[in-house]
C-alpha cells in the first residue's frame, strides 16, 4: 500500500451528497451514496492536515481516487448483505450451544432465509477471547451435518454458505460439499496451507484483522493510532493473499471488531470506518452481541445486546455494500432498509 492515505470527513448521504458531488465540493466514498467534503492526508509530508475534499494535494491524487471507486463484490450478492450467524459449538459466548446440533442450527438457518438473509455463516470453532484451539477433525465434525442438511434442502438453494475457520482442510472439506465463501479470523495467518487452498478454489474470502490467536490476543491491544495501524495490518494481509494467487477482486476486509483491541480502540475503528475505503475491498462488519456492546451498554447478557449490535453495525452503512455479520437477522434487516431508505437521493 503507497504509504499516502485519505480519510474520509464530513459525511453527507442522500440528496445532499449528490448535489456536493455534482458541484465538485464533495467526493464520493466507495462509489456512493455517501460522500466525503473534507478529507484528512496521512502519511507523507503534511501529513495530518484537514483539506477540502476539491483541493487535495497531487501526492494524494492516487489515494483519493482509490477511496471514491466502488469496490468489486467479491462475487456475494450486490448492495448491503445481513449475514446470519451459525455457532455449532457447545461454549458460544451468545447461544450457550443452542445450535449444537445440525437439526436446531437447519431451523434457525431456514428462520434467517425467510427474514431475507442470503448469506449464512457457519464455524464450529468459538473465537472468543481466551477460546481454546479446537482440532480440525472435530471441527468438521460440527460443521459437515449442518452443510449437509443446507445443501440438501431445495427451499435454502439460493442460500450462501460462509464457513468461519482458520484451518486449511477444514476450508477445503467444507468447500468441496458445498459451501461458497471462507470466513478465517486470522486472514489466512493460522495455517500455512490455507491460501493455497482458497486460491485453489477461487472463492470469496473475508480477512479479518487480529494480533495473536483468541487465546492470546488480549495481549496484543496497544496501537500508535489503531484505525490507520488496523488499515495497513489488513494491507499486509491483503498483499500476502493476492501473491498467493487469490483474486483481489474476491477478498473481503473485516476490521475485527473485539479481537486485540480495547473498548477505546474499537470505538475509535467504528468512528473512522471510511478509512477502509484505502484498501478497495468490501467490507465486513461482525460485532454482533461482543463483550465490548456489554461493557458500553452494561448488559452482561449476550442474548440482550441486540439493539447495541443494530447500533454498532450501522456505521459501516457509508459503503455502499456492507456484508453486516449479526445473530439476530430479523433486527439487523429492518435497521438496514430503514438506513436505505434514508440514503435515497
Amino acid at each position: 500500500m503507497d504509504d499516502r492515505l485519505i480519510e474520509p470527513l464530513a459525511l453527507l448521504h442522500g440528496r445532499a451528497a449528490a448535489q456536493a458531488v455534482a458541484g465538485r465540493q464533495a467526493r464520493w466514498l466507495a462509489g456512493g451514496p455517501h460522500a466525503y467534503a473534507l478529507a484528512r492526508l496521512l502519511g507523507g509530508e503534511g501529513a495530518g492536515r484537514i483539506v477540502p475534499a476539491s483541493a487535495i494535494p497531487s501526492p494524494w491524487a492516487p489515494a483519493a481516487l482509490r477511496v471514491s471507486l466502488p469496490a468489486p463484490d467479491a462475487g456475494l450478492p450486490p448492495g448491503p448483505q445481513v449475514m446470519g450467524i451459525i455457532n455449532v459449538t457447545p461454549d458460544s459466548f451468545s447461544d450457550g450451544g443452542r445450535h449444537y446440533h445440525a437439526g436446531p442450527a437447519l431451523e434457525s438457518i431456514q428462520a434467517m432465509h425467510a427474514a431475507g438473509c442470503r448469506i449464512v455463516d457457519i464455524g464450529g470453532e468459538s473465537t472468543r477471547p481466551g477460546a481454546p484451539a479446537v482440532a480440525a477433525d472435530e471441527e468438521w465434525r460440527r460443521i459437515g451435518p449442518v452443510i449437509q442438511a443446507v445443501r440438501a434442502s431445495s427451499a435454502l438453494s439460493g442460500l450462501l454458505l460462509s464457513i468461519d475457520t482458520r484451518q486449511a482442510s477444514v476450508m477445503d472439506r467444507a468447500l468441496d460439499a458445498g459451501a461458497d465463501v471462507i470466513n478465517d479470523v486470522s486472514a489466512l495467518t493460522h495455517d500455512p496451507a490455507a491460501r493455497a487452498v482458497v486460491a485453489r478454489h477461487g472463492c470469496p474470502v473475508m480477512l479479518m484483522h487480529m494480533r495473536g490467536t483468541p487465546a492470546t490476543m488480549a495481549h496484543h491491544t496497544a496501537y500508535d493510532d489503531v484505525a490507520v495501524d488496523v488499515l495497513r495490518e489488513l494491507s499486509a494481509r491483503v498483499e500476502e493473499a493476492v501473491a498467493a494467487g487469490i483474486a483481489r477482486t474476491r477478498i473481503l476486509i473485516d476490521p475485527g471488531i473485539g479481537f486485540a483491541k480495547t473498548v477505546a480502540g474499537n470505538l475509535d475503528l467504528l468512528a473512522r470506518l471510511p478509512l477502509l475505503a484505502n484498501l478497495g475491498c468490501r467490507v465486513v462488519m461482525g460485532v454482533s452481541r461482543k463483550r465490548m456492546l456489554g461493557e458500553i451498554c452494561h448488559e452482561p447478557d449476550a442474548l440482550l445486546r441486540d439493539p447495541a449490535t443494530v447500533a454498532a453495525s450501522l456505521p459501516a452503512m457509508v459503503f455502499p455494500d456492507p456484508v453486516l455479520r449479526v445473530h439476530n437477522v430479523g433486527a439487523m434487516m429492518q435497521a438496514m432498509r430503514i438506513s436505505q431508505g434514508l440514503d435515497r437521493p
